[in-house]
């Protein structure tokens, strides 16, 4: 994602508008103020990012409903953006062009780390599950993936971490320019399923519904479901994170978007067809192409919606991470703000979360 431009003929023209506003009478009118008399100035704006894929359904959920427009009601204007892998959502944030978004662990953690862990602080869970190591016929087993081309959505993500601590724990190297015993080639999703149906690749470490995709259309079958990685199979694969300076400045507009959260989390659990139905109707506008009914039907069924963020999780991440070379040791105290969400959750009856 680009970083907006502002345009010179702007900073021109918009104190001439302010100028000529402040002669006129109209500051008073309906038109001019909202119904607690605030401008839409004293509104601040909520720029929030979130991924294409079903990992992130409550972000999609909450869009196409409109949640979180409704939930930030007089408290900001909510502005979307959408990428890719988590990656290129940080450089966004460490831009200034991006307030909040919808992320997995490892960016999560790779943002706080280059900060010193200042830039951001994670405020809610969202998803847990969904992730898979697919590979075509032939591969059974860790051993037969010596000399193979695999794909992650992009190199110190989530799944690239996941698959690249796999393939240590297995005795298999792979470098970060794509040598060693395995080649990893990060690629957005679409592109490594285009690959893997082609041929052009033997697998890849991904997120729902691109696993169950290159299951149904490219033949490929599970070698690792992540679950299986973790105690209980609890991890945490998107969570909800805020740019620190934008929580200390906003903070209702924040617990505003968490109040939305936790209703598009419910409306995920309580109604899965109308979920499924607002979550393919995002992707089919993002990506010009919904899912068919048993990719979406199998790849739900591999997701659980929660608002804890699962942070024993997030270490064990920032583990595997330093293992194979793509962190630096990392204190993780204070990369956590869940005292906000806890009280949406209680004024909710719900339950406490608790951070690390």
């Amino acid at each position: 994602m680009s970083t907006p431009r502002r345009r010179w003929w702007l900073v021109l023209l918009v104190p001439l508008l302010l100028a000529f506003a402040a002669c006129g009478d109209d500051d008073d009118s309906p038109e001019a103020a909202g119904d607690n008399g605030s401008t839409s100035a004293d509104v601040p704006t909520l720029r929030l990012g979130y991924f294409p894929n079903l990992t992130h359904a409550p972000a999609l959920v909450g869009v196409d409903q409109g949640i979180f427009e409704n939930a930030l009601e007089e408290k900001a204007t909510l502005e979307t953006s959408t990428f890719n892998a988590g990656p290129e959502a940080v450089e966004a944030l460490f831009a200034d062009a991006l307030d909040a978004s919808f992320i997995g662990p490892n960016p999560a953690i790779n943002a706080y780390a280059q900060s010193d862990g200042a830039a951001i602080r994670i405020v809610s869970g969202s998803t847990s599950g969904g992730a898979y190591f697919v590979v075509r016929d032939g591969i059974d087993a860790a051993d037969d993936l010596q000399g193979t081309t695999v794909a992650t959505p992009q190199l110190g993500n989530t799944q690239d971490v996941a698959l690249r601590s796999w393939l240590k724990d297995e005795g298999l190297d792979a470098d970060e320019a794509g040598g060693g015993d395995v080649s990893i080639q990060p690629q957005a999703n679409g592109d490594a399923l285009a690959a893997f149906v082609a041929g052009d690749i033997d697998g890849a470490w991904v997120p729902e519904p691109w696993a169950t995709r290159m299951i149904q259309e490219g033949g490929g079958h599970v070698l690792v479901d992540e679950a299986d990685l973790w105690p209980e199979g609890e991890y945490v694969t998107t969570h909800l994170i805020v740019r620190t300076e934008y929580l200390e400045e906003n903070p209702e507009a924040v617990k505003a978007l968490l109040e939305g959260t936790v209703d598009a989390i419910d409306a995920a659990n309580d109604d899965p067809e109308a979920a499924k139905a607002s979550s393919n109707a995002q992707l089919d506008e993002l990506t010009d192409k919904p899912l068919d009914d048993a990719v979406l039907d199998a790849a739900w069924e591999n997701l659980t919606f929660t608002a804890d963020p699962i942070a024993s999780s997030l270490e064990q991440g920032a583990a595997d991470a330093e293992a194979v070379g793509l962190l630096d040791p990392v204190e993780l105290d204070g990369i956590y703000s869940l005292d906000l969400l806890n009280e949406v959750l209680e004024d909710r009856g719900a339950t406490a979360v608790a951070a690390l």
